[in-house]
């Protein structure tokens, strides 16, 4: 291979390829190494987290299939933000700010090194997206390896995941369990690495990076440790040397018909409700005319659901993903997908699916056999979310499709887990969760937990939930989410008073405030939005650098939707 070939092989003489030679040959890099395809390997491992313990082993496969495909990997930490463990500090105001901060943590390591190629390890819920905006930014050849799921165990003679101990919080303040039984729930949630069992987030995206082609095929979801993830992290080393010799970036797998079949994969699989802001995020980092929201609830109104995977139904993650996974699911909905888009393996998604065998259609159902008729996911419209905002319908009791009742406001999640536990929340209500959203937070709220609470104490099909702030793939129940625009953006969201009448109707696809507009207007006169102190730090800098949610929140990005 010539030395200019390469991006990475400056021309000889020069300052730059003179101070990288003497540093790489000083790390026991070798001459012929210098002109190879030179490889980040995206690594997010933390020990403060068991979504990331076991990456630094798939680390070291991917590294030694690189080498042996001829290319030379250069390991590069980033953060690494865990849903339930960074969630810890300032109500979770630091996720979604983190997924940002892990792009541009690539961007600073990756081109400012000048590197070839990458391999970005995806676990928990901000990884694979600020990963797929990492390689929707910098264009370069790129594959993501989903790093796999963690199993449940058993407690008291029955399966307990992360699900069960979640929800079982508001069991506790209901007084339905003492602290001993969930004590013990938590000693057997979790039995090996990996993300949250379920169709959580970070399993919805690993199957929308799987679907968007940027992953080898069959690759979502997997069981963390396993066997066959490792052959997988060599298949993927060994494939990113292939691209950077063909050439083949991230944009070009990146299309709308790529963001066509995740969006249409999402809906039908009941994925997160978090996947929506995601892909905008990646459709605008790559610098795809796509809209996400339209897709979402143009497809929504023609595709129904073909698996019942939790919290949407009783089949595990492990099932979906003996099942077939993502490629099994695809293989079923080939008829609504556009399968000339490009894959990261070079082929055509038809060449793909024409090499996919057949799923278990006990758990993935065929299109003409669904196991509701209904979408996954919907976009909502109305005077309460003049941008839209999302309802997992799967994740909603199937009885229920129409909900109204008065508005209980709050600003702070934990005031209103505290309502939970002194009974002054009750059957009827509409739980208003608001200035939480990026702006507000500053930093998306974690929201999720009083949702958990709320199906715990026995409540989630008896009060609805509508907030800006962010919910977690785990949750049930009645919840609007990602209402747009945001309340700190002077949204209607944060005109709505206690006693409101809100109106939700999931199949004409509304969520109304019953207030006249003049008195809308009035009260958006007389209270305008004064947004909470941001503490100094990460926080405050997104809070002033941060895009609408209707565009992803993607820092940097000033354009409104």
């Amino acid at each position: 291979m010539g030395e200019m070939i390469l991006r990475s092989n400056f021309e000889p003489g020069t300052t730059r390829w003179a101070v990288r030679r003497a540093q790489w040959l000083a790390m026991g890099l070798s001459e012929e190494d210098l002109l190879k395809p030179k490889i980040a390997v995206v690594n997010s491992s933390s020990k403060l987290s068991v979504c990331f313990q076991h990456l630094d082993d798939v680390s070291e496969a991917v590294q030694g299939a690189i080498r042996a495909a001829g290319g030379v990997p250069f390991e590069i930490r980033t953060v690494a933000p865990s849903d339930f463990i960074t969630s810890a500090g300032r109500q979770g105001r630091y996720l979604m700010p983190t997924r940002d901060l892990l792009v541009n943590d690539v961007e600073v390591q990756v081109e400012g090194a000048v590197l070839d190629g990458m391999v970005l390890l995806s676990s928990c819920d901000k990884t694979t997206p600020a990963h797929l905006m990492a390689a929707g930014r910098l264009d370069l050849p790129s594959i993501i390896l989903t790093c796999g799921y963690q199993l449940g165990g058993d407690c008291a003679g029955r399966h307990v995941d992360i699900e069960t101990l979640y929800n079982s919080v508001g069991a506790l303040k209901a007084g339905k369990i003492d602290l001993s039984d969930l004590k013990a729930m938590s000693c057997q949630a979790i039995t090996g690495p990996g993300v949250c069992a379920g169709m959580a987030t970070a399993n919805s995206m690993h199957v929308m990076a799987e679907a968007l082609g940027m992953t080898m095929p069959g690759n979502a979801p997997i069981r963390a440790g396993s066997e066959r993830l490792y052959d997988y992290a060599r298949s993927a080393g060994a494939r990113i040397v292939s691209m950077v010799n063909e050439e083949l970036t991230a944009r070009q797998i990146l299309t709308p018909a790529a963001f066509h079949n995740a969006v249409t994969v999402a809906i039908a699989l009941g994925c997160s409700v978090n996947v929506v802001r995601h892909l905008i995020a990646a459709t605008v980092e790559a610098g795809v005319d796509f809209n996400v929201l339209d897709a979402f609830d143009r497809l929504g109104r023609e595709l129904p659901q073909i698996t019942q995977i939790r919290p949407n139904g009783p089949d595990r993650i492990e099932e979906l993903d003996r099942a077939g996974g993502c490629a099994g699911a695809m293989f079923q909905l080939r008829e609504r997908l556009n399968t000339r888009a490009m894959t990261a393996i070079g082929k055509p998604l038809n060449e793909v699916i024409n090499d996919t065998p057949p799923p278990d259609e006990t758990v993935i159902r065929s299109l003409d056999d669904p196991f509701r008729d209904e979408p996954g996911l919907a976009v909502l419209r109305g005077s309460l979310a003049p941008g839209g905002a999302i309802v997992k319908v799967s994740a909603v009791p199937p009885e229920i499709r129409e909900f109204s009742g008065r508005a209980r406001v709050f600003e702070d999640e934990a005031k209103a887990i505290a309502g939970l536990g002194d009974g002054s929340i009750r059957a009827g209500d509409v739980i208003v969760l608001r200035m939480l959203g990026p702006k507000g937070g500053p930093g998306t709220v974690f929201a999720a937990s009083f949702m958990a609470a709320l199906v715990g104490a026995g409540l989630g099909s008896e009060v609805a939930v509508v907030t800006d702030g962010e919910l977690s793939g785990l949750n049930s129940g009645i919840t609007v989410g990602q209402v747009m625009p945001e309340a700190a953006e002077g949204g209607p969201l944060a005109y709505v008073r206690n006693g409101d009448v809100i109106f939700i109707n999931i199949a004409e696809r509304l969520v109304d405030l019953d207030v006249p507009f003049r008195e809308l207007e009035e009260r958006r006169n007389r209270e305008p939005v004064i947004l909470p102190p941001a503490p100094r730090g990460w926080l405050s800098v997104y809070r002033d650098t941060v895009g609408p949610l209707s565009r992803g929140a993607v820092v940097g990005d000033k354009r409104q939707s």
